[in-house]
């Protein structure tokens, strides 16, 4: 019997759908869970990577500043590089969030009992995400521009 708590209605949908639970459904959905925390941990590789790097060249360039004048300067240009990377960052994170969002998104409306029924919902649905993700897109831009920075060159996900 079930006590009235926050896992309630979770353990009820878990053992609910267990007996409609296939092998072949259990995989695919082991598959996507594995590809989604691959993409996730490839992002953050690849940017602690280049994090690492910057934070590598700023140092270098601190070395051998001796005039004050200088230590601005390359501080000024060490910042601007770190926010341009930052900037880079949010939006790679951005891009591969609303990519897993949609393809939730499709899923959900494939294994709906009425797909056709539920499309305008899934549209409804990442049309609001893509605001989400332009709005997001034109704040960070709006910071960018107000910094005088440029984002640093994309690099492709390899999947």
């Amino acid at each position: 019997m079930f006590t009235n708590n926050p896992f309630e209605s979770a353990a009820k949908a878990l053992l609910n759908g267990a007996g409609k639970l296939s092998s072949d459904d259990a995989q695919s959905a082991a598959k996507e869970m594995m590809d989604s925390l691959r993409a996730w941990g490839d992002l953050v590789q690849t940017q602690a990577q280049a994090a690492q790097v910057a934070s590598v060249e700023a140092v270098e360039d601190f070395k051998s500043v001796r005039d004050p004048m200088a230590a601005f300067e390359a501080f000024r240009s060490n910042t601007q590089k770190m926010l341009a990377l930052s900037a880079t960052h949010l939006q790679e994170t951005m891009a591969l969030s609303i990519e897993q969002f949609n393809a939730g998104v499709d899923l959900l409306q494939e294994r709906h009992p009425t797909p056709d029924a539920f499309a305008p919902v899934a549209q409804g649905m990442k049309k609001a995400a893509s605001a989400v993700e332009s709005g997001m897109l034109a704040a960070l831009n709006t910071g960018i521009e107000a910094t005088g920075t440029k984002p640093a060159a994309k690099k492709s996900r390899a999947r």
